[in-house]
């Protein structure tokens, strides 16, 4: 699935709106050059599960978790490129946790991707502009994007200026 944003704001209303469609569970791998809004979406994505605390990005200390009706673990793997350190995360221990796991920077500790994801990839394409490519990797993951799809439908302005593909393209107003 392809969604273009125009903002942050969208962005962040993408993000909002995956997390009201998740149930417990579910890993969402962001990739993204720095400054493509992952963690713009990731403060959308809490804002859906309800989390009331400010989400900021985890960077500096890899991990941080927040309470809402879900529980969110934020993830930042950016510092862990060649380090060693991913194996002393336990990572596998929050993935069964029954919450959602966000990861940023997936691909600096790709021995540590799980089986089942939805990977979600940021392009920056203008000043506040971004594709939002997403990707699931199994069923439970795929029914994330129906959900997110099934959302984003009635806010859908200008279809017809939608470029359509092998993905389903979505605009924001």
């Amino acid at each position: 699935m392809l969604i273009k944003t125009h903002a942050p704001e969208e962005t962040s209303q993408v993000g909002r709106l995956l997390g009201n469609a998740c149930r417990g569970g579910e890993t969402i791998l962001l990739e993204g050059d720095l400054g493509a809004g992952k963690t713009t979406l990731t403060q959308g994505l809490a804002a859906g599960l309800g989390v009331s605390a400010a989400v900021v990005s985890p960077t500096f200390i890899i991990l941080r978790e927040y309470e809402g009706r879900l529980l969110l673990y934020h993830f930042d793997f950016y510092r862990l490129e060649g380090t060693g350190r991913a194996v002393d995360l336990e990572f596998d221990d929050y993935l069964s946790a029954g919450g959602v796991c966000v990861v940023e920077w997936p691909s600096s500790a790709p021995e540590l991707t799980p089986d089942d994801y939805l990977l979600l990839t940021i392009r920056t394409v203008g000043p506040a502009a971004r594709e939002l490519v997403l990707a699931a990797s199994d069923a439970r993951h795929q029914a994330l994007i129906d959900a997110l799809s099934a959302a984003l439908e009635p806010v859908t302005m200008n279809p017809t200026t939608a470029t359509a593909t092998t993905a389903t393209t979505t605009t924001l107003p």
